[in-house]
């Protein structure tokens, strides 16, 4: 078994093992429903949780290195057309799950800065995730560098709001706040010192190369009809780190936001 798809085979395992989660998650929070006045945003950002789940679970038994179409699985499901549309909705689904969260922080914490936040992630990662397309489509990877910056920037932006959140919040929404904090932190980070450098670096080694591109036309038929199934960790290890922190990492990270509740601000003592 090669060193590909060794990884890959742990990829699969983390999908299973993070629906199991996930499945534990809700039966404890339906066992533990909190009042009506919370549980309905809650459960909105458990079944936008499930969307992304379940997104990257199929990206974990089919993953795709979208521009050179490598695949693991000899199937048109795998092609990277299939798979960036999945892609698609999972993330645009993390992305609400993280804007109800900070608006709803905002809300009961008075932050205004914060609501205009909340009400700019979802866009912001809408205009990431037609960055992706066309780098997709074109092979142009420049188009990965304005998507993962425009994740870095969002990310920024939310540890600047629950910075500004902390004054105002309760011992119970200081906890979530620290470990919010620091995810967010360590998330901008690695996209801004890890990430869009290795995409600028490809973009622009094809730049030296003279690569030539597609259009979006052809792009999408090639997307759609090409793939090259290869197991060579020499063609995987780039895509490494990033799939196995995106498929277990990030999953946790949007199972664990259903479970915060609001508000976030003290309660006042009662008498």
């Amino acid at each position: 078994m090669s060193d590909a798809t060794y990884w890959w085979h742990w990829l699969c395992a983390i999908a299973g093992l993070n629906l199991i989660a996930w499945t534990a998650s809700t039966a404890w929070l339906h066992r533990n429903r909190p009042d009506g006045t919370t549980w309905p945003h809650q459960r909105l950002k458990l079944l936008l949780s499930a969307l992304y789940v379940l997104g990257c679970g199929y990206r974990s038994f089919l993953p795709v290195f979208d521009v050179p179409r490598l695949v693991m699985v000899d199937s048109w499901a795998s092609s990277v057309i299939v798979g960036r549309t999945v892609a698609t909705i999972a993330e645009l689904s993390f992305a609400a799950q993280w804007a109800l969260l900070l608006r709803g922080g905002a809300l009961t914490t008075g932050h205004g800065f914060g609501l205009r936040v909340a009400h700019a992630i979802v866009p912001l990662i809408a205009i990431a995730e037609i960055n992706s397309w066309y780098a997709v489509l074109t092979t142009r990877n420049i188009g990965h560098v304005v998507e993962e910056s425009l994740w870095g920037l969002c990310a920024l932006l939310s540890v600047v709001t629950m910075l500004a959140m902390w004054p105002q919040a309760g011992a119970r929404g200081r906890r979530w706040l620290a470990l919010a904090v620091v995810a967010g932190g360590l998330y901008a980070a690695y996209m801004f010192a890890v990430d869009v450098p290795m995409y600028w670096d490809r973009w622009v080694a094809d730049q030296a190369a003279g690569r030539i591109y597609t259009t979006v036309a052809a792009g999408v038929a090639d997307a759609s009809s090409r793939w090259t199934v290869s197991h060579d960790w020499a063609h995987w290890h780039t895509e490494v780190v990033w799939m196995t922190l995106y498929f277990s990492v990030a999953v946790w990270i949007s199972i664990a936001l259903a479970h915060v509740r609001l508000p976030l601000r003290a309660e006042p003592p009662r008498p």
